[in-house]
């Protein structure tokens, strides 16, 4: 399986698995990707940011469709987001497997999520029995916000009256039609990308998205969200190679208030860049993971 994603046995925590297929973070938090030195590759983790990239010239103007909308099309790499792959709110200590990091939550001022004493109770009980229950080990879709700041990007299509979203990761893809529409499925319909509407405000991508199942998680940590969440997204292209990204949850049964992440998404511009095939298969282990006695580097399989 390529890139050794679901290095687990029953027992083993999902965090080594995002630990090996985490890019190297960029330098600055507004720094979008840029491409390597020499070579290149083709899809893969890290492809188009992270170290030995060369200097770019200043980026120009963002380009418009031919009805004069912000041409958002080509690939998108969300490298810059406080670890928020590891855990989206503040996390200034660092755990076994998890670095610290400043999250992507911008409100509430302190970083954290606003939970119910329900849900914050749900959210630790996940860090600290059920990490082997992250969605994502078992192949299924990262939902939002997660999806957006999940590793190895994403490209992004833009025909006439849509936003077409579709990443690497998980083969997840969103179609989003532009055209201001009302949401169409019944309160019963719960989805893992949910149901979703944009229109324009001016410069801006505004995304309404509904009917979300609570099966998938915020991050690897067991962050969570009831299948009541509601989510707006604000894409505003800033540049030729930068989108800023911005997205509000409120959902009344897991948390006291909405709460909003805001991170740069930057342009993959690696050469010849392509997403690839990305097979997931449950209870697959990669090299990292294997223990030593089946040719594999981990001293032992964690009890």
């Amino acid at each position: 399986m390529r890139k050794g994603f679901l290095g687990m046995t029953a027992g083993t925590l999902a965090v080594g698995t995002i630990l090996f297929l985490m890019p190297a973070p960029a330098a600055g938090q507004d720094t979008p990707p840029g491409p390597p030195r020499e070579g290149g590759g083709r899809g893969g983790r890290g492809a188009g940011f992270g170290r030995g990239r060369a200097p770019l010239p200043p980026a120009g103007p963002f380009k418009r469709t031919a009805d004069g909308k912000p041409d958002l099309s080509g690939y998108w790499n969300a490298a810059n987001n406080g670890g928020a792959v590891f855990e989206v709110q503040k996390h200034p200590v660092a755990r076994p497997g998890y670095p610290p990091g400043p999250g992507a939550i911008v409100d509430p001022p302190d970083g954290l999520i606003p939970y119910t004493a329900e849900y914050a109770k749900r959210a630790k009980a996940n860090f600290d029995e059920h990490l082997a229950d992250e969605p994502e080990l078992h192949c299924y879709e990262s939902g939002l916000p997660n999806q957006m700041y999940r590793q190895f990007g994403f490209q992004i299509l833009q025909p006439a009256g849509y936003v077409v979203m579709n990443w690497e990761f998980m083969h997840a893809v969103r179609i989003i039609p532009t055209d201001n529409r009302p949401h169409g499925l019944p309160a019963s319909t719960r989805l893992f990308e949910g149901d979703s509407v944009g229109r324009w405000e001016a410069e801006t991508l505004v995304v309404d998205t509904t009917n979300l199942n609570d099966r998938t998680w915020l991050d690897s940590a067991g962050n969570v969200h009831s299948d009541q969440m509601h989510v707006v997204e604000r894409f505003t292209p800033v540049d030729e190679r930068t989108i800023n990204y911005e997205a509000t949850m409120d959902d009344p049964k897991a948390y006291t208030r909405p709460w909003t992440v805001k991170f740069p998404l930057g342009r993959n511009m690696q050469p010849n860049y392509e997403i690839m095939e990305f097979a997931c298969v449950e209870g697959n282990q990669d090299v990292h993971h294997y223990i030593e006695e089946t040719g594999g580097k981990a001293k032992a399989v964690i009890p």
